[in-house]
């Protein structure tokens, strides 16, 4: 059956446009990494056989020997790399090569700065290695056909990388892809064997496939046969091998292809479990947050092989979302080459890989952090907000992971998140028994918070939260080190031993003389607060409003319903600072009015000053510009 011929030429997406500009750009002075991606793509085409083929075995068509081949031609001035694996549909070509079709690519984008040697470093976020290509090729071919849809059902795609490119169906035989790079003027080293085994061997050693090249002849009569093949690469499983054996550059090369990243990786543990359960794992932590870590429901990190055939990618069962970011491969000897992701939900043999896994993760970075605080402070800056999900999503782990958190503090009032809770702890004063924390939506708001004022009058540290996760990790991580976490917003303010009975008795006093003026201002607010009273944690402003012991966080609700979701809301409470003047004039000013527009403005002013939002601008307005007339 012949197909009939029917070339149509599409547009590349705005952001392929972008992203091969910068490729092409930036990392021009490490071209020869194209080929490590490119095989890289092949060999996760043939693992994604090798799954798909354990339920439908026709997929194999008759060739089970998976291989990758690699082979130029001088005169015609092209690379070409060929796989077997599984190949792809026309819209999977459309979809994968001439789309970007994933969530936070506009971000990514527009966090370019225009620099080419810092953008080059955020290409690896993205993970896009066949456009690497246009590195060296003025244009590629991309010849593929997936496996059981037929002969007849082979796609090319062509492009010279500046704005669009054609796609015709064509006759292909055997299924898998095929791509021709048609090499730029200049590129003439990558026409050579010497130079292209030197590549594989440096880059794709650790490629469980073999990767053969056709031998070169010389002689005349020799040029005549047929070429043998050899085969470049180890072709092992490189976390099979012995520790010993692995070099340093050969485990980040394994971390390159396996993160689809450009950039070495943070660091990694290599470990083989013998006995009643049989498993190896080679994990990695990047030097980078990937473009799209705040993604969820995109799960990229843990490759499964069972007896070191791969299974599947993204088994997210094998590493708990917190711990996304971490890259690598787990070998299972007890679970059945058959194993589906239904299996996989409900197997002990997978949690206790899972547990141990994690137990590594976390080991490895509690190293890091007590052996390298540069380093680790590096990690946290990248990955911390995630971490942060710990506590919440892991309680088996939570304390471990309390002790990898960092957290900005009015012990250095900046905003990085350089303090840990075993550090806070060491600096409590004498008597104080809680870690107290305040959350906001900036650091700034955290920072100049009134409730602050008591802490940093009697020296005490607050943490100071302000990621929007926050909220979640203290609903979780209710203490540490035996330690409460208490907010300095919520509740009555005890601050125990660290005040003395003098101080109490003086509280109560002022308290008991300000009842008629507490009782007048609840009055006046009605039902807009659950209660009023007088305070002792303001020394500077008039007002605070903080939220019952047990209700839910002013903070938390504004989260809440920016996110769509409809919130009852809890009342708030207004403290009065009865050594401010402003109070002590309200508590001589008689019924009326002005007393009425007065307490509006102590409760309207409160609720700006931790990030609430007034139900009447205007109105607000009104008084404030009354108030300031009187004062002419």
């Amino acid at each position: 059956m012949t197909v009939e011929a029917h070339k149509e030429t599409l547009g590349f997406q705005a952001e392929v446009k972008q992203l091969l500009q910068l490729m092409i750009h930036s990392l021009y002075s490490n071209k020869e990494i194209f080929l490590r991606e490119l095989i890289s793509n092949a060999s996760d085409a043939c693992d994604k056989l090798r799954f798909e083929a354990l339920s439908d075995d026709a997929l194999w068509e008759g060739d089970n020997e998976l291989k990758i081949r690699v082979s130029f031609d001088k005169a015609a001035r092209t690379v070409t790399i060929r796989d077997n694996g599984i190949g792809m549909s026309r819209q999977e070509v459309i979809d994968n090569i001439g789309t970007i079709a994933k969530s936070g690519t506009r971000q990514f984008f527009e966090s370019l700065t225009g620099d080419q040697a810092k953008d080059a470093h955020l290409i690896g976020q993205f993970g896009v290695g066949f456009y690497s290509a246009f590195i060296v090729a003025d244009k590629v071919t991309l010849t593929t056909r997936r496996a059981g849809l037929g002969v007849e059902h082979g796609v090319r795609w062509e492009s010279d990388g500046a704005g669009d490119y054609t796609l015709e169906t064509v006759e292909k035989a055997g299924r898998g892809t095929e791509v021709v790079l048609h090499l730029r003027e200049g590129e003439d080293e990558f026409l050579d064997g010497w130079r292209l085994r030197s590549i594989i061997r440096k880059y794709s050693d650790h490629i469980t496939l073999p990767i053969v090249m056709a031998k070169e002849r010389y002689g005349k009569e020799e040029k005549e046969q047929t070429p043998e093949e050899e085969t470049v690469n180890q072709a092992s499983a490189l976390w099979a091998r012995s520790k010993n054996d692995i070099s340093e550059d050969e485990y980040k090369e394994f971390y390159k292809h396996v993160a689809h990243d450009f950039e070495d990786p943070l660091l990694w543990s290599h470990n083989r479990v013998e006995g009643k359960l049989e498993y190896t794992s080679l994990l990695y932590i990047p030097q980078r947050a990937p473009f799209d870590l705040w993604d969820r429901e995109r799960r990229h990190g843990i490759k499964l092989y069972v007896r070191r055939v791969f299974i599947m990618e993204d088994a997210e069962k094998l590493m708990p979302a917190y711990l996304r970011f971490v890259r690598g491969v787990i070998d299972s000897n007890d679970l059945p080459l058959n194993v589906s992701r239904e299996i996989l939900q409900h197997s002990k043999v997978i949690d206790a890989m899972r547990g141990g896994s994690v137990k590594k993760v976390l080991g490895m970075l509690e190293d890091l952090a007590k052996n390298d605080a540069e380093k680790y402070q590096s990690f946290w800056n990248e990955f911390g907000r995630v971490l942060k999900e710990g506590p919440g999503e892991d309680y088996a782990n939570r304390e471990q992971i309390g002790k990898l958190l960092r957290f900005a503090s009015t012990h250095t009032d900046s905003s990085d998140q350089t303090v840990a809770l075993a550090d806070y702890i060491q600096r409590m004063k004498e008597g104080q028994e809680a870690i107290y924390y305040i959350t906001a939506d900036s650091f700034a708001a955290a920072k100049n918070s009134p409730h602050l004022e008591i802490f940093r009058k009697k020296g005490i540290e607050v943490l100071l939260l302000s990621d929007r996760v926050d909220e979640w990790l203290v609903s979780a991580l209710t203490e540490f080190d035996g330690k409460p976490l208490k907010s300095v917003t919520k509740g009555a303010l005890d601050l125990g031993k660290l005040e003395d009975e003098e101080e109490k008795k003086a509280q109560e006093k002022v308290a008991d003389d300000f009842k008629d003026l507490v009782a007048k201002v609840k009055e006046t607010l009605g039902d807009k607060v659950k209660e009023v009273r007088i305070t002792h944690r303001l020394t500077v402003s008039p007002a605070c409003l903080v939220t019952g012991e047990h209700d839910m966080s002013a903070h938390l609700e504004r989260i809440l319903k920016q996110a769509g979701q409809k919130i009852g809301g809890s009342k708030p409470i207004l403290e009065l600072n009865p050594e401010h003047p402003l109070v002590l004039r309200l508590k001589g000013e008689s019924e009326g009015t002005r007393f009425s527009d007065w307490v509006s403005l102590l409760f309207d002013q409160a609720l700006l000053a931790e990030g609430g939002q007034l139900d009447d601008p205007a109105a607000f307005v009104q008084r404030l510009n009354q108030l300031l007339l009187e004062l002419r």
